[in-house]
């Protein structure tokens, strides 16, 4: 079985040159299909997310897929120039290609290093490709190893548990204040995409009650109605600042839209309840004196680079775990397809052995019928059948001894596991 993996990702091309070649989910049956039909090999599956576009073609024992020709209907099928294929595009075989589809399902070949969402997307291609009728066997031994490998990884390392990116990181400090996230009610001043994966991550750490800050009303309502949040003009502000327990600002003001006067009321009403503060933007949104006040735990930029940074080096530490699990699991895949390759020289010298067995057996019965005595009969089926089985392989042995090839010798001793003192004897 010969693998084949033609891709190109975010390492090696400029997103004008990505999204050229990306398959939208209702293209990629037609695209297997039409891939398929072209003898591009014998079992396809396509993997297209907005960082990466991969094929991956398995052909026969020892048919190799000829990545020139996959290229071409790449090339043809998107309506993009070859040579901006060949100036971007990677390819890679066998297991090297298995360690990169397992380096890519374990997110250690993505752009966030160890992010989830990765596995989950592969998960898809691969039931794409089964729907469509070009994934068979081969490619469901193939992606169950690379499947498996991805889960090690996140079990047996703690690649994923890291926040990595300046939202979730963002997120992440509220915790450090409030136990129970599910009773807080959060502010998020901005709706831009930052904001937006900041209601996304408190939604998921249960925060009921989100409340989005805007300049234009319009684009906080489109923001709240996503994740069932309350909408406000920035001049609202005052009025909801005593509810919130988590703030989180985000936006291209030039000047500060939160002073110290207006946390200073909202203190007094919230009774000195403590109030997490997340200023991501820059210029900053919150004025640095409102750090000075208490019950306030003020976060800026930097601190969530630090975290960020941090985190960063922990996932690259957990990632070397990750590639020694991968490098088990390649040698785990090779030797299966070692022992395959010797699986039909196994049946067939079982199937000599048994014809041979067969052939004796029947002139033993001959003799039986004939009414020969019984004890010499099986005397001579024994002898028989040990002549036999050992014809080829002893002359075979006297042969290489002849030639000087002690080598083989050797190794017929081991395979037939003789004892160095049958030697001597």
């Amino acid at each position: 079985m010969k693998l084949l993996l033609v891709g190109i990702n975010h390492n090696s091309a400029p997103l004008s040159v990505r999204e050229r070649v990306a398959f939208v989910p209702e293209q990629i049956h037609l695209a297997l299909q039409d891939a398929l039909a072209c003898g591009l090999g014998e079992e396809l599956a396509i993997l297209s997310t907005c960082n990466r576009t991969e094929i991956y073609a398995l052909g026969g024992q020892g048919d190799a897929v000829d990545d020139a020709k996959m290229l071409d209907w790449l090339s043809r099928f998107h309506h993009v120039e070859r040579s901006h294929l060949d100036d971007c595009c990677y390819i890679s075989r066998d297991s090297q290609a298995l360690q990169h589809m397992m380096e890519v399902a374990a997110g250690l070949d993505s752009m966030v290093l160890g992010e989830p969402q990765i596995l989950g997307q592969m998960k898809s291609a691969y039931a794409l490709a089964a729907e469509a009728g070009t994934a068979a066997s081969g490619m469901h031994q193939l992606f169950s190893q690379v499947f498996g490998v991805a889960k090690q990884v996140r079990t047996d390392t703690a690649i994923g548990e890291n926040p990595v990116s300046v939202a979730y990181a963002a997120v992440s400090l509220t915790q450090h204040v409030f136990s129970k996230l599910s009773k807080c009610t959060a502010l998020l001043i901005g709706a831009g995409e930052t904001i937006e994966l900041v209601a996304r991550h408190l939604r998921e750490k249960g925060v009921k009650r989100i409340i989005i800050a805007n300049r234009t009303l319009e684009r906080a309502r489109q923001l709240g109605e996503e994740f069932q949040a309350e909408a406000v003009m920035l001049s609202d502000i005052p009025a909801y600042l005593r509810d919130a327990d988590i703030l989180v600002a985000s936006t291209a003001s030039q000047l500060p839209i939160l002073g110290k006067g207006a946390v200073e009321v909202a203190l007094k009403k919230r009774k000195h309840r403590p109030m997490v503060m997340v200023d991501i933007a820059v210029p900053r949104d919150i004025e640095p004196q409102v750090a000075e006040l208490d019950d306030v735990y003020l976060y800026t930029v930097d601190d969530l680079r630090e975290i960020v940074d941090e985190n960063k080096r922990a996932r690259e530490s957990e990632a070397r775990k990750a590639d020694q699990l991968i490098v088990a699991a390649i040698e785990e895949w090779q030797a299966r397809l070692r022992s395959r390759g010797a699986v039909a020289t196994v049946k067939d010298f079982r199937a000599k052995a048994e014809g041979l067995r067969d052939a004796e057996l029947e002139r033993a019965r001959r003799q039986l019928a004939k009414g020969e005595d019984a004890a010499v009969v099986l005397e001579q089926l024994a002898r028989g059948l040990t002549n036999k089985l050992i014809h080829s392989p002893t002359t075979q042995i006297k042969e290489a001894g002849a030639k000087g090839r002690n080598d083989l010798v050797d190794w017929a001793r081991e395979l037939l596991q003789l004892r160095d003192q049958d030697r001597e004897n």
